[in-house]
């Protein structure tokens, strides 16, 4: 039998992880906004406060959680012009990496902005920006899943016809 891949969702405080996880399970989102505590493991995505991103004395927290993940979805709120993510930052997690821009929906959303910010913050990677109240990127996200490797998930961007996914690769750049 086939293991079944999983994300880990990083990314800073409020910048819309728990909401998405919503989304691509598919689940109603709870009327009242509940801060994530501690690491939430749900069906295939391990949902993360966004203090272990923010904080690197947490660091260590999502290193031992990597060794049980396959992918790691880096969350950049459309809505915020900084990204907690240092110059780089996916380089220190060995896992198939994919950018993530949250509340393209929102009315002050930057997405070329956000967007900007993933750039610096992965080495390679898929690009997808989404809005979990309107859809728009789940289904990418949801195929993206499915892929083990990056030359997969390179292929699978540079085939779509979707405008909600980009592929970067700082070597490219």
């Amino acid at each position: 039998m086939q293991r079944q891949n999983r994300a880990m969702i990083i990314g800073g405080i409020d910048a819309g992880k728990t909401t998405l996880t919503d989304a691509l399970l598919k689940r109603q989102r709870k009327r009242k906004k509940i801060k994530t505590q501690s690491l939430i493991y749900d069906d295939w995505i391990v949902d993360t406060p966004g203090e272990y991103t923010e904080n690197p004395l947490y660091y260590r927290n999502l290193m031992a959680t990597s060794l049980e993940i396959t992918h790691v979805l880096f969350i950049q709120d459309a809505t915020n012009r900084k990204s907690i993510f240092a110059p780089g930052f996916s380089s220190g997690i060995n896992k198939l990496s994919i950018g993530v821009v949250t509340k393209a929906d929102a009315e002050q959303a930057d997405i070329d902005h956000a967007i900007h910010l993933l750039k610096k913050a992965l080495v390679r990677g898929p690009i997808v920006i989404t809005s979990a109240y309107t859809g728009r990127g789940l289904s990418e996200i949801a195929d993206l899943m499915k892929l083990n490797s990056m030359n997969e998930m390179k292929k699978y961007t540079e085939s779509s016809e979707s405008e909600d996914i980009i592929y970067h690769d700082i070597m490219q750049s």
